[in-house]
């Protein structure tokens, strides 16, 4: 292992590594190095302009993948977020090759991350029911845009949704697994947070569409109105007309889920 030293940030690597192009883009001020992608993430600042970088090809302490496939993954999501454009998804400014790795950089969005890694879930269960209803509004929104350019979501789970507590804006991150339809499990056991993954997600030749991706939907709301805590009554907080919805989304069997996310939308709003 070494240590790496970027004057405000220092944290490991398996080896060492050149992040000399970094200071073209401001100090960095912020590091997740925790990511079993293989990249590293940056925020950077400079004359108040604050970025988010993504690197790929480091020797991360971490990383479940080889660096250079680490680099591949990362280049050939490009194509990903350019056909997902969106209000929000955070937008790409720039990709490039830096020696030894791939970088895209993307603007830095000021906001907390929801995912239990991060230390913030309680912040998120605390916040007002009406609120709760309005991020996960958000994020259905943003998939039926998903579905409609002809994608499946992969490995969505709660560290995709991003905050701002004072504003109240929501954004979304984290596309690269996103694929084309149709879609099959090569894999076994895909990647993603099990919390939010369908049984067929684990099913090695499984079909994954858009069912699958409704499960996902229904966890993100047991997650937000049902306290982080399964998919017990008793910690619901919305109406009990949306629980059976959110119940009807997670359901085991694939052919009980509603067959698409403008069906769980229109089923959702209408239990208001």
């Amino acid at each position: 292992m070494v240590t790496i030293d970027l004057g405000r940030l220092q944290f490991q690597l398996k080896d060492d590594f050149d992040f000399s192009f970094i200071k073209a883009y401001g100090e960095p001020f912020k590091i997740y190095d925790d990511q079993d992608s293989g990249n590293l993430c940056f925020g950077v600042e400079s004359a108040g302009k604050r970025l988010f970088l993504k690197l790929a090809g480091a020797p991360t302490t971490r990383g479940l993948v080889s660096g250079q496939e680490a680099i591949e993954r990362l280049m050939a999501t490009i194509s990903v977020y350019d056909d997902l454009q969106h209000p929000l998804l955070t937008p790409v400014v720039e990709t490039k090759t830096v020696p030894g790795g791939y970088l895209m950089v993307q603007d830095w969005f000021d906001g907390v991350c929801m995912g239990r890694q991060y230390g913030n879930q309680g912040r998120f269960l605390q916040l007002p029911i009406r609120d709760k209803l309005e991020i996960y509004a958000r994020v259905l929104e943003f998939h039926q845009h998903v579905h409609e350019k002809g994608y499946i979501a992969i490995d969505f789970y709660d560290g995709c949704v991003l905050y701002n507590f004072d504003t109240k804006q929501v954004m979304l991150c984290d596309v690269e697994f996103y694929q084309k339809k149709p879609v099959r499990n090569t894999m076994g056991r895909m990647w993603g947070s099990s919390r939010y993954m369908s049984p067929e997600e684990f099913t090695l030749g499984a079909v994954i569409d858009e069912r699958s991706n409704i499960f996902c939907m229904g966890a993100l709301a047991f997650e937000l109105m049902g306290g982080g805590a399964g998919y017990l009554p008793e910690n619901w907080e919305a109406s009990q007309a949306r629980y059976a919805v959110a119940l009807k989304a997670v359901n085991p069997d694939r052919a009980e889920r509603y067959s698409s996310v403008a069906a769980l939308m229109e089923a959702w709003y209408r239990a208001e």
